[in-house]
């Protein structure tokens, strides 16, 4: 089994920023992609950003292209999303995701592994 733990939330001002990490532990050699998902109020879980942990490949979905960065520490088993620019509608529970086989990187059902998630609120 693989357990992912989210931190960094919080609530921050339109146009602030956060760091969001993910650490990861158990089999963590049994995934080889990591992600991050988020969720609103009422909303389905989106799609934010994925990482390949072999080359760094990364994927971003157009609502955080340009304001969102996500990287990876493989020795440390951590991954991070720097949030910049945020904004009001950026407010969700955000979750970290792993998965071992990722063909279709804006998929929930992609990712086999996923955190509790943690929240972050922006206020205008």
């Amino acid at each position: 089994q693989v357990q992912l733990v989210e931190s960094g939330g919080g609530l921050v001002q339109a146009g602030g920023s956060l760091r969001l990490s993910c650490a990861a532990s158990g089999r963590t050699g049994s995934y080889f992609y990591m992600g991050w998902f988020y969720q609103a109020p009422g909303k389905g879980r989106e799609f934010a950003a994925a990482i390949s942990l072999s080359d760094g490949r990364t994927y971003y979905a157009d609502s955080v292209k340009g304001r969102f960065t996500i990287s990876r520490d493989n020795a440390k088993n951590s991954m991070y999303l720097q949030m910049n620019s945020l904004k009001p509608e950026d407010t969700a529970v955000y979750y970290c995701v792993a998965g071992d086989a990722v063909f279709k990187w804006n998929l929930p059902h992609e990712y086999a592994y996923w955190g509790q998630g943690t929240q972050v609120t922006v206020s205008s």
